[in-house]
């Protein structure tokens, strides 16, 4: 599993789960704790006994997946949140803000169409160098496309946080894919431009042209 605190993937050893009571319904429910080996944080689950497999993180309540560079658009990064913090109880709400997510980081950049799926071509099909997507990103943003109904209705106010059909895994993917959106959208050309004014700044020192 990927730490909830600290995002690294890890091998898990759980504490024997624990019984705590039975409701009216006579669902037995139970605890498991573990501690995370890179972190040193503890990873608190419970469940209702219905599943060996569908256990729910209670400590910590939100999973983390790092912090979300300020460059990023307060709105785009607020979404973003909220995807990562309703992810472990539902994932397809999740989905559904990352969708919301996506299409805003889109239509920022110039990406607009009828539909997300049109508007990820777009995307995809960009000619400018500087902005096309690399190869890695290009496959995962497209796969996107065949998550549920993820970019198969047009995005407006009423549907752009319509319920998303995906499966736990796919939800994740989607905050994973949004992350590398952040990186190739805002991320790196602030890192590229930091580094070219700072090659400048010595060119100029040096009584030399500044880089083109």
């Amino acid at each position: 599993m990927k730490c909830p605190h600290c995002t690294i993937a890890i091998h898990t050893i759980w504490y024997p789960s624990r019984f705590i009571y039975k409701d009216q319904r006579f669902h037995e429910w139970r605890y498991r704790i573990c501690t995370c080996p890179n972190c040193k944080e503890d990873v608190l689950q419970y469940t209702d006994g219905s599943s060996v497999d569908n256990w729910t993180n209670l400590l910590p309540k939100v999973g983390s997946r790092g912090p979300v560079s300020n460059l990023v658009p307060t709105s785009i990064a607020d979404d973003y949140r909220e995807a990562c913090e309703v992810i472990s109880f539902s994932p397809k709400a999740s989905a559904a803000l990352s969708r919301r997510c996506l299409q805003n980081i889109l239509r920022a950049n110039g990406y607009i169409a009828k539909d997300l799926s049109k508007e990820i071509s777009l995307f995809l099909d960009e000619a400018d160098t500087s902005k096309a997507p690399s190869t890695i990103l290009r496959m995962t943003v497209d796969a996107i496309r065949n998550f549920g109904n993820f970019s198969a209705h047009p995005i407006n106010d009423v549907t752009s946080l319509q319920i998303i059909d995906v499966e736990p895994e796919e939800a994740e993917w989607c905050l994973e894919i949004i992350e590398e959106m952040f990186d190739h959208f805002y991320v790196r050309p602030a890192e590229a431009a930091a580094r070219k004014r700072a090659l400048d700044e010595k060119l100029k020192a040096a009584g030399k042209p500044l880089s083109k």
